[in-house]
């Protein structure tokens, strides 16, 4: 049985389906799946045993160069890409195609371009309404749960097989505990999206000083600018702390794998960690760990607590007395969460 999906994005989002690709995988014999991502996500997917082709999509970069869009395919914008791209989708006639993005231009008139019958979540479970019209069948999935669940019921349903009541199993090659070379290190994702998601600059730097005291080294990634700039005031002064190059997805999932832990926010490649296996804590302050938080072994979500979190706003807009900003912050410091640390990993110094 030959399958598409369509996930296009964000890093997380890509991530929570690696678990119904795990579950199918397990319940039907012979199934493969083709899979349709953003072109930067593509090394995810790629890296699941149960996912023969992936197709990467530029709708990110298609959207910069708008000017470019053509009314052959004003949803996509460059015509070149957008025919390259339709070509290499449509090689293949499928058995079935799973949209699991529930979003009109990011999946449904993707899978409306693949060969072979369409499934989704009904008008009650997508995120976008209107795609449901678009599908030959549809499936009624709670929005009041992890995302990893829905998109387990989902395949559950839409591939007709009993849902597992197994933790999520990710399916990318585990961490190598075995690795001992050099200092035993920590990476440390500081970087994400939403300002209101940052932890505070100076608990970051008392984290280190917790960290580096203990000896333990730690390794800073980065992403943009903005990252790069944050790394180095961090490392400023301090040995133990490495910034390291500016890592693609799969350089970075090595990276990940070697270290002891890893301390992060709500983001992507948090969800990456967890999904390697390596122990971890993770901040959260504005958003909801019901519905998207890390799931992972020996992996703990601590969560602020503060009278309007979770807010789910992008911006602290909190007008009173705070001693840091974002003001959920204040009582989620530095030493509550190398305590956390110390539960997960066991750590003890030399």
């Amino acid at each position: 049985m030959r399958v598409l999906i369509v996930k296009t994005s964000s890093l997380g989002d890509v991530i929570h389906t690696l678990p119904a690709v795990t579950d199918a995988a397990a319940a039907i014999p012979g199934i493969s799946f083709d899979w349709v991502v953003e072109e930067a996500f593509a090394e995810i997917p790629a890296a699941h045993p149960a996912v023969q082709r992936v197709i990467p999509i530029a709708l990110r970069r298609w959207r910069k160069n708008w000017k470019c869009i053509s009314l052959k395919a004003p949803a996509f914008g460059s015509r070149a890409g957008f025919q390259a791209f339709a070509q290499n989708l449509r090689r293949e006639n499928y058995d079935l195609i799973i949209d699991a993005q529930g979003l009109m231009f990011k999946s449904a008139l993707v899978a409306m371009l693949a060969k072979g019958p369409r499934t989704g979540y009904d008008r009650n479970s997508a995120r976008d309404p209107w795609v449901a019209l678009t599908y030959g069948q549809r499936h009624r999935i709670s929005h009041e749960q992890h995302a990893i669940a829905r998109l387990r019921q989902l395949f559950a349903q839409a591939l007709n097989y009993k849902l597992p009541e197994t933790a999520p199993e990710y399916g990318l090659a585990q961490r190598d505990q075995t690795q001992t070379d050099g200092t035993p290190y920590l990476v440390f994702l500081h970087g994400t999206t939403w300002p209101s998601k940052h932890w505070p600059e100076p608990y970051w730097a008392e984290l280190i000083t917790l960290v580096t005291q203990q000896g333990l080294a730690v390794h800073l990634p980065w992403g943009g600018d903005e990252e790069r700039l944050r790394a180095e005031r961090l490392a400023a002064d301090n040995a133990a702390v490495q910034i390291l190059p500016q890592m693609n997805l799969t350089e970075l999932m090595q990276e990940l794998r070697g270290a002891v832990a890893v301390v992060g926010l709500d983001s992507g490649l948090s969800h990456l960690a967890a999904a390697l296996a390596v122990p971890g804590v993770t901040i959260y302050g504005p958003t909801r760990t019901d519905l998207t938080g890390v799931i992972g072994s020996h992996h703990q979500n601590l969560v602020a607590e503060f009278p309007c979190a979770p807010c789910l706003k992008r911006r602290c807009d909190y007008v009173g007395e705070s001693a840091v900003q974002p003001a959920c912050y204040e009582q989620l410091t530095s030493a509550k969460v190398w305590e956390s640390f110390q539960k997960q990993t066991q750590w003890v110094a030399a």
